[in-house]
């Protein structure tokens, strides 16, 4: 009996051991606001502020493409894919509105840069056949921006592409690669003279695993093994349009980058090593494989039942920056819900916002440092939050932007910000509900608003623009 109590015990004592090494090494850090002036921040005068959209989002009456398609779709249970039953349709038509959007972003917003997404199920409807009317929509587009003041960052793939590419099987086959990079150097031969920043894939995280992983975007597939390839053809992808773009005319005078989603993994229980083992697996496959392809040219996965390791670059992966989009992190737990709707884990004092999440600006500083090791420049191509009532709004960009200030005081090198999103949006499964916009839209006339919560946003782009006035006189 004493033999077996001992064991026990010794068995504990290891437990504890690796739980208070796992405590130690991810903290999962919490700042006493009471403490902190969220008006203190700092940031250089060339510091780019922006806005960004993606075009199945806000363009309307899209070309039939994965999303358009999915939206006609039902889950096992006979329920609608899009949260009441939700369509596109004619989105917040900014496809023939984008004139007046962009003024307003001049206007009322004072923005250098506006991150938008092509479609390319308008460029390409057929495989092999670009359609010029569209082409020269988006030329329009970047003339508008450049006319303003305002420069155009563009994203090749932003979740969706022509329903022929899906149909083909999309980013699941190697094969298929080509077909996306055919596409972006006919997009790039058309604006690469005007567009300085592009990004080839947006958050290839959510995209393979709410696709292939959780079966919550199309194509609706839940299986891990077939998950992790798709993550590694897309880093496949990035890493053969970047050196594709890179070569072409005007290739060597642009920025291109990867944009990765960051959300933190954290046990919802930090005693429970149930809790931990399950943050460590998506950790691993959510972040450390991206990321480690970032900084290395290898894509890894090792988790339990699950090993995958292929070198797709030799050295770091290609590229001029990374675009980080962060909004919270994830509380889990071995019983966390794998299909809609989704939990909400809090702490205390926690706010939560609109979505199954918190706001967390603390993990924006943990995320500012963790994708700062990739050792390239960062662009914020994604920040903001659905708050309908415009009651936290505020909150969020005050703190968000002390946590951004904080973690560059500190040397980590981001040279911009975007706040998602311009206009409220049709927001992928969830429908019309979250409502992220700084200008607020009526769905049924079409009018923009800005929210009032916005002008903490604005307030940000007028005092950089004031140190930047400021130093244009020094000069002069």
């Amino acid at each position: 009996m004493s033999w077996l109590l001992l064991s026990f015990g010794t068995a504990l004592a290891i437990i504890a051991g690796v739980l208070l090494t796992l405590h130690l090494r991810f903290p999962e850090l919490r700042w006493d606001w009471s403490s902190i002036d969220t008006g203190d921040v700092e940031f250089p005068a060339n510091f780019v502020w922006g806005t960004a959209t993606a075009a199945h989002q806000v363009e309307g009456d899209m070309p039939a493409n994965n999303w358009t398609w999915w939206e006609d779709q039902t889950d096992k249970h006979g329920r609608p894919r899009i949260h009441g039953g939700a369509r596109s349709g004619k989105a917040v038509e900014h496809f023939s509105r984008y004139a007046e959007d962009i003024q307003r972003m001049r206007d009322e917003l004072g923005v250098d840069s506006y991150r938008f997404s092509v479609a390319w199920s308008r460029i390409e409807p057929e495989e092999g056949r670009f359609d010029q009317h569209a082409l020269d929509h988006y030329s329009q587009v970047i003339d508008t921006l450049l006319e303003a003041g305002i420069t155009p960052m563009v994203t090749l793939h932003h979740f969706t592409h022509p329903l022929w590419f899906e149909q083909k099987g999309s980013f699941e086959h190697q094969e298929n690669l080509k077909h996306f990079v055919r596409f972006s150097k006919e997009v790039f031969s058309q604006y690469s003279d005007r567009v300085p920043r592009w990004c080839t894939h947006n958050e290839p995280g959510p995209f393979a695993v709410m696709g292939w992983g959780l079966g919550a975007f199309p194509p609706g597939v839940r299986s891990p093994s077939r998950m992790v390839p798709v993550l590694a053809n897309l880093m496949r992808s990035h890493d053969q349009v970047t050196r594709s773009l890179k070569a072409m005319p005007n290739g060597n005078s642009v920025e291109i980058g990867l944009v990765k989603n960051i959300f933190q993994f954290d046990p919802w229980r930090r005693w429970n090593p149930l809790h931990w083992g399950l943050a460590r697996v998506l950790e691993e496959v959510y972040n450390d494989s991206i990321l480690g392809y970032l900084k290395t040219g290898e894509f890894r996965v090792r988790v339990p039942g699950l090993r995958y390791a292929e070198t797709i670059s030799s050295g770091p992966a290609p590229g001029d920056f990374v675009g980080l989009n962060y909004y919270s992190h994830l509380m889990v737990t071995p019983f966390t819900s794998t299909e809609p709707p989704f939990e909400t884990f809090a702490r205390p004092g926690d706010i939560k916002v609109d979505m199954p999440y918190c706001i967390y600006p603390e993990g924006f500083y943990r995320a500012l440092k963790q994708i700062g090791e990739v050792g390239k420049p960062i662009y914020i191509t994604e920040n903001g939050l659905p708050d309908d009532r415009d009651d936290r709004r505020a909150h969020w960009i005050q703190t968000y932007a002390y946590a951004m200030s904080r973690a560059m005081a500190e040397g980590v090198d981001v040279r911009g910000y975007h706040y998602w999103s311009l206009l409220d949006n049709f927001e992928w499964a969830e429908g019309w509900d979250p409502r992220f916009g700084l200008f607020g839209v009526d769905y049924e006339t079409q009018e923009r608003s800005l929210r009032k919560g916005a002008r903490a946003f604005v307030d940000l782009v007028s005092k950089t623009r004031d140190k930047r006035y400021e130093t244009q006189t020094t000069l002069t």
